[in-house]
């Protein structure tokens, strides 16, 4: 099973998203497809064994849209820049020949050169400038389907058909009591006006995708390669694994890899977003996108390209605003039998007033009709939810917070209660021994507990080990076992020592410990010979600096959070003091801790948890939205919905706070889009007309039309400005 993204070209509304994600997902070997119009991109799912992207551009093309498979040789960004700079100029060129038109019709309609003007005008703005309109309009026409182009063509080919058969018939319809009106100037400036939309609705859409071109602006195009002792500049595309590149002072490192030459220290905020430089020395590792500061580094290629940290990045980013919102579902049906429903009403128009009032169909009832074409707007509904979503999750990227989809980012602006694993969450991660309080003394006793924590996979050994240090007489450890989260035993030296909980001593048999004689709250290890304790180990992990700052901005938008810890000891009832955090329950396995989420959900509660990414997988699998902690270099991207790369809490409240600002946006364009329709539809087919005597001008329509979508879009963009509270 394979999945890719697509750009999609020759889209230019909703309705067509909806034809193109129609058609893919009726294909053999196709699981699911998604297309998003705001960045004109498609997801497809598809079993490689039964079709292909061939067969998946050929499905594309039979309905007259095309499928970029080859992205090598096609150049996104040229391409936009290039329709962008086509639209811009159809609209000038457009607006050159209308101009003089509406003087001519407005002030000059008297003038018996003023029809064969208005029509030798009219003409190339309709058919040549606009012709885009058309031959849309014309390949949908013969898969029996609709969309905008249509409408627009529809209307102003109606306009300018009438006014030629005004010229023409011009006695025959006086005769009959019709006076021939001529609309050229209105069928002329709906085009004008929509290729005036088109125009600012395709800039504002390609601002909606800056940020994820700012974080793929952060791989450098062309990387010095070490080869046979020359040094040679090649494009990063033609770096492979085990190269040697070289990176100078000031450069960003193109790989991730190891360090085989050189001393520097190297920013690495991009990735981790902590703001300190790291120091950087042979053998150690090193990330794409991060900058090399003063010295000059070679660097041994590892991962390269979408393998590498940030092009995880990248791709989380870009699969992301791909993706759609539960909330968009309800648009994208709408939006698809939208054009059917506009062109009825449009016709329900003009046979109302042929029915209502005769002698004026002719007048004001083709024009209604004409308005009703020009003033609706699919894309308006199209665009609402996708732009906003694109700029959230490009917004929440910057900020070092990766969204893996959608649904994920509309889902945590309803978190009211949020689970936070102890350690390396709400503290660093990097325990460290307080003290050692010995019971019974001997010399050998640190070294027999330093080798046996040496043997141990338990994350606390290692500090162990780190605390004692080496030791100058060598122990045989002649049996070792491990239970999982209690404790070791070993056989030294003929004799059985255990290391591990209190609790564990205890069921082993050890009666003497005496916890209460440390009056320590860190995590206690005990350490005994046979049955009985040798002494008690004080661990502890330092909060994070950040922890209680986030915990109030949490508390203060009115979510609960609460600590879920397999730690037994008093240290997590210490921690949630100091942070502020009133509900916690310490000794919780996995299990407990998925239970604990479960019976929350059953009370109504959204729920989220956070950790570290790796452990807790069950609890983190459960909760509405799963957040994992931890430097970017160290995670794994796809571990949850959303990864913090940074060490810093505060990312948290950001990220609701961005996901509250998103759902608010989209909520704001939805409403206006829908109210804009609802309103206009009506007004243009001439509702107000026998209370005010006023039609709305087909024109004035188009331009409505052009300036809904580009609201929309615009709306969207200002969630890109907004201060994160």
């Amino acid at each position: 099973m394979e999945s890719k993204i697509f750009q999609v070209t020759g889209m230019s509304c909703a309705g067509c998203a909806i034809s193109v994600e129609t058609i893919l997902k009726s294909q053999p070997g196709v699981l699911d497809a998604g297309v998003n119009f705001a960045s004109s991109t498609v997801w497809v799912n598809f079993d490689s064994n039964i079709t292909s992207p061939e067969n998946l551009r050929n499905a594309v093309r039979s309905i007259g849209y095309d499928l970029v498979i080859d992205s090598n040789n096609y150049d996104i960004d040229a391409e936009k820049k290039l329709h962008i700079n086509t639209l811009r100029n159809r609209f000038i060129y457009s607006l050159l020949l209308s101009i003089p038109l509406m003087v001519v019709q407005m002030f000059f309609m008297h003038w018996s050169y003023t029809p064969i003007i208005a029509l030798i005008l009219s003409t190339p703005v309709i058919f040549w400038f606009g012709r885009q309109f058309h031959i849309n309009a014309y390949k949908q026409l013969k898969l029996f389907k609709a969309n905008m182009d249509s409408l627009i063509s529809i209307s102003s080919t109606v306009a300018y058909l009438y006014s030629i058969a005004a010229i023409l018939l011009r006695d025959n319809l006086q005769y009959r009591g019709i006076t021939p009106h001529l609309y050229f100037e209105s069928a002329a400036m709906i085009i004008t006006f929509v290729l005036l939309g088109k125009w600012l609705e395709e800039r504002a859409k390609g601002k909606t995708a800056s940020a994820i071109k700012k974080i793929m602006g952060l791989q450098p195009q062309m990387v010095w390669v070490k080869q046979n002792e020359s040094i040679e500049e090649v494009p990063l595309s033609e770096v492979r694994k085990g190269m040697n590149v070289m990176v100078k002072p000031g450069e960003r490192i193109p790989v991730d890899g190891t360090v085989t030459e050189g001393h520097s220290w190297v920013d690495e905020s991009t990735i981790t977003g902590e703001p300190i430089p790291a120091e950087k020395s042979i053998n150690q590792k090193v990330w794409a996108g991060t900058i090399n500061l003063n010295g000059l580094l070679y660097v041994r290629a590892e991962q390269i390209g979408s393998e590498s940290v940030l092009g995880k990045i990248i791709e989380t980013v870009t699969n992301a605003q791909n993706s759609k919102a539960p909330v968009q579902k309800l648009a994208d049906r709408v939006a698809g039998i939208f054009v059917p429903i506009i062109i009825a009403i449009s016709i329900l128009t003009f046979t109302a007033w042929l029915v209502i009032a005769p002698g004026l169909a002719f007048s004001h009832g083709i024009i209604a009709a004409i308005s009703v074409l020009a003033i609706a707007c699919p894309c308006a509904l199209g665009l609402a939810t996708p732009t906003a979503i694109m700029v959230g999750i490009g917004k929440a990227a910057q900020k070092n917070i990766l969204v893996r989809d959608a649904e994920s980012l509309e889902h945590a602006c309803k978190i009211d209660t949020i689970i936070f694993d102890k350690t390396g969450t709400l503290t660093e991660g990097r325990p460290t021994v307080e003290s050692i309080n010995w019971f019974h003394h001997d010399d050998k006793y640190p070294g027999i507990l330093g080798i046996i924590e040496q043997h141990s996979n338990h994350p606390l050994a290692k500090s162990i080990v780190e605390f004692i240090g080496a030791s100058s007489r060598m122990f045989t450890i002649e049996s070792f076992s491990e239970e999982t989260g209690k404790g070791v035993k070993a056989v030294v030296d003929g004799k059985i020592y255990r290391v591990g909980s209190l609790e564990f001593l205890n069921q082993s048999g050890i009666i003497d410990v005496k916890p209460s004689q440390t009056g320590i709250s860190g995590t206690l290890i005990g350490f005994a010979e046979e049955n009985r304790l040798l002494a008690t180990v004080a661990i502890t992990d330092k909060i994070r600096d950040t922890a209680p700052s986030a915990i109030a901005k949490l508390r203060n938008i009115g979510i609960e959070p609460i600590i879920l810890s397999g730690d037994s000891s008093k240290s997590v009832e210490k921690i949630a003091s100091e942070v502020g955090i009133e509900r916690f329950e310490r000794g919780m396995l996995p299990a407990g801790k998925k239970t604990y989420i479960e019976n929350l959900k059953a009370q109504g509660k959204m729920v989220a948890m956070v950790g570290d990414g790796i452990n807790d997988t069950e609890a983190l699998s459960i909760a509405d939205v799963s957040i994992a902690m931890g430097k970017g270099s160290d995670i794994a991207i796809d571990a949850s919905q959303v990864t913090i790369l940074k060490t810093d809490l505060n990312a948290i409240p950001e990220l609701i706070a961005i996901s509250r600002q998103t759902v608010k946006t989209i909520r704001q364009n939805l409403f206006w889009a829908s109210i804009y329709n609802l309103l206009s539809i009506p007004i243009a087919a001439g509702v107000l007309y026998p209370f005010t005597g006023l039609l709305l001008d087909p024109m004035i329509a188009a331009l409505a039309m052009a300036f809904s979508s580009v609201s929309v879009v615009t709306n969207s963009l200002i969630l890109k400005a907004k201060r994160i509270d």
